[in-house]
C-alpha cells in the first residue's frame, strides 16, 4: 500500500497537520495505535495560548469550534502553601489570553474536521525503514505495511520514527506525577473544592522538597489532580498501583502535615491513581536533514510539563502543514524550512523547564505575569 503523506500518531499535533494538509488538498493518512477515539481517557484541561495553540487552530480553520469548547472561569489561578494559606489568587475576568478547554473535546473537533477514513485506528507502528528516493516503509502490528513519500512522527515520547533521525532517547527527570480525580467535589468535598477555586490550584511547600499538588477544575464538579514527587523510579516500583487504597495511603504519607483539604485530593480520589513518570529529551535536540521524514511535538522536543506541550505540538503541525502547502512539489525544501524554525522553538520551550523550579520561582512567575497584565 502507498500513501503520499503518512502521519504516525493521532494526537493533537498530528491531527492539526492532517487538517491543514486536507484544507490544501494534500492527501494524508494518520495511523493510530489506539483502537478508537474513545479507547482511553484523553487527559484533562489545556490552556490554549494565543501565540501558538490558537494560531494553529486558526490555520486549521477551527477557531469557531474551539471557542465553543472554552470553559469560562477556568483561567483562575490560586497558589496555596501546605497549610492552605493563600499566596496568590487571581480570578478569571474573561480577559485572559489562554482559555481552558478539555483535551478530549479539542481532539474530537479535529477528528470531526477530517474526512472519514483519514485516521486508521488500531494501527500500531512496530517498525520503520528507509527505502529509496526519500520513501519509507512502516510496518504495523499484525503484519500490514505502508510505503510513503513523507513520513511524520507525531507519536510522542517513545516515537518509533525518531530513530530514523536521531539516537536520542528520553531520560527520567527525577520526578513523577500521580494522577487522581475527585467527582462531585462541590457536594462531597466542599472544603477541597473551595481550596481549588474556579480554575487551577497549585499547592506547594515554600521550603522546597519537590512536593506539589496541581488541581484543575473540569466539568461537572470534577477535580483532576497531579501529585508530584521527586523520587527515583525504583521508589515508585515498590508501590502496587492496582491497589488504589494502598497507593493513596503511601502517597499521602509523603504529604504529612499538609492541610486536610489539600490531602483529600490524594486520599478521596474515586478513580484508580495513574503513575506518570516524567521524561525529557536533551534540551536543543535536533538532527541532520534526512530525506522524506520529520518529527513534531513530543517526538521532536519532549520536555517536562510546562503548559506548552500541546500548544507546541499543534504549532508544529500547523507550521509543517503550511510549509508543505507552500512547496507541494518539493518536500525537502518544505522540511528544511520547517525544521529551521522547529529546532529553536523546541529548544526555547525546553530550556524554560530544564531545571526543577523552586516554590519561589512559581510564586514569582505568577506575580510577575499578574503585574505585567498577562
Amino acid at each position: 500500500m502507498h500513501t503520499p503523506v503518512a502521519i504516525i500518531g493521532a494526537g493533537l499535533g498530528g491531527l492539526v497537520l492532517a487538517r491543514v494538509l486536507h484544507l490544501h488538498g494534500i492527501p494524508v493518512t494518520v495511523y493510530e495505535a489506539e483502537s478508537s477515539p474513545t479507547a482511553r481517557s484523553q487527559g484533562g484541561m489545556l490552556d490554549i495560548h494565543d501565540y501558538n495553540g490558537q494560531p494553529a487552530l486558526k490555520a486549521a480553520g477551527l477557531m469557531d469550534e474551539f471557542r465553543g469548547l472554552v470553559l469560562e472561569g477556568r483561567q483562575a489561578i490560586r497558589l496555596l502553601d501546605r497549610n492552605g494559606t493563600v499566596l496568590f489568587d487571581k480570578a478569571d475576568d474573561g480577559t485572559g489570553e489562554s482559555p481552558e478547554v478539555q483535551r478530549g473535546e479539542l481532539r474530537q473537533i479535529l477528528l470531526d474536521a477530517l474526512p472519514d477514513g483519514t485516521v486508521r485506528w488500531g494501527h500500531k507502528a512496530t517498525g520503520v525503514r528507509a527505502l529509496t528516493a526519500g520513501r519509507h516503509e512502516v510496518t504495523f502490528a499484525g503484519g500490514a505495511a505502508v510505503v510513503t513519500n513523507l513520513l511524520v512522527g507525531a507519536d510522542g515520547a517513545w516515537s518509533r520514527v525518531r530513530p530514523l533521525l536521531s539516537d536520542a532517547t528520553p531520560e527520567y527527570v527525577g520526578r513523577s506525577f500521580v494522577e487522581t480525580r475527585l467527582h462531585d467535589a462541590d457536594t462531597r468535598h466542599p472544603a477541597t473544592a473551595k481550596a481549588v477555586g474556579g480554575g487551577t490550584l497549585v499547592a506547594l511547600d515554600p521550603g522546597g522538597n519537590g512536593k506539589w499538588l496541581v488541581a484543575h477544575r473540569e466539568k461537572s464538579g470534577v477535580l483532576r489532580t497531579y501529585i508530584t514527587l521527586a523520587r527515583p523510579q525504583d521508589w515508585f516500583a515498590t508501590i502496587d498501583f492496582t491497589d488504589a487504597a494502598a497507593v493513596a495511603q503511601r502517597i499521602v504519607e509523603e504529604y504529612d502535615g499538609w492541610a486536610p483539604e489539600l490531602t483529600a485530593l490524594i486520599t478521596a480520589g474515586q478513580t484508580a491513581p495513574v503513575l506518570r513518570p516524567l521524561y525529557a529529551l536533551p534540551v536543543g535536540h535536533r538532527w541532520d536533514r534526512v530525506p522524506g521524514v520529520t518529527l513534531l511535538g513530543d517526538a521532536a522536543h519532549l520536555s517536562t510539563p510546562n503548559g506548552e506541550g500541546a500548544n507546541l505540538a499543534m504549532q508544529d503541525g500547523a507550521e509543517l502543514g503550511k510549509a508543505l502547502a507552500a512547496h507541494p512539489d518539493d518536500i525537502e525544501t518544505a522540511l528544511t524550512s520547517y525544521e529551521q524554525a522547529l529546532f529553536p522553538r523546541g529548544a526555547a520551550a525546553a530550556a524554560e523547564v530544564a531545571h526543577n523550579p523552586t516554590p519561589q520561582d512559581v510564586i514569582s512567575f505568577f506575580t510577575d505575569r499578574d503585574q505585567a497584565g498577562i
